[in-house]
């Protein structure tokens, strides 16, 4: 008998030295059974940090606004001339949706927008009724008002 065999003999979970468990995950979107299937989108608050070396001002103002308005749901962004701060509400089938769409967004409108060449440092995600809890309960972010792109 090798050594630990005792133990797990005949188990489901049972496997000779040094063989490699499988490891399984669940994918965005899957379902438990029984629950029903629902690709109505959802809105998603994001906020989206980005920074990196120091660029003009005026030249990262005019890159938000231009994304501003390249981009559905834009709510509001604050910037320095390092970094930044976009949010805004997206809409998307489930959080994995909105957070796949949030990674893209900076460098996919890099060149349209002219947008500086930082890197993503930050990403939250939450669902609306997240959202309007945190406001209520007073330790959200206050509602982006005035909306529109801001220095911090």
């Amino acid at each position: 008998m090798r050594p630990g065999a005792q133990a797990s003999r005949g188990g489901a979970g049972s496997r000779a030295a040094g063989e490699e468990r499988a490891l399984t995950s669940v994918a965005a979107g899957d379902r438990f059974h029984g629950e029903e299937p629902d690709d109505t989108p959802r809105l998603w608050h994001v906020t989206l940090s980005v920074s990196g070396k120091e660029a003009p001002l005026t030249e990262v103002r005019r890159a938000l606004e231009q994304l501003a308005h390249d981009h559905p749901f834009f709510l509001t962004s604050r910037y320095a001339v390092d970094h930044a701060e976009i949010r805004y509400w997206e809409e998307a089938r489930d959080l994995h949706d909105a957070a796949a769409v949030a990674l893209r967004l900076w460098g996919e409108h890099r060149q349209t927008a002219g947008l500086p060449p930082w890197e993503i440092v930050g990403l939250e995600v939450i669902d609306r009724a997240t959202y309007h809890q945190r406001i209520a309960e007073g330790y959200g972010p206050p509602p982006a008002s005035p909306v529109g792109v801001h220095p911090f």
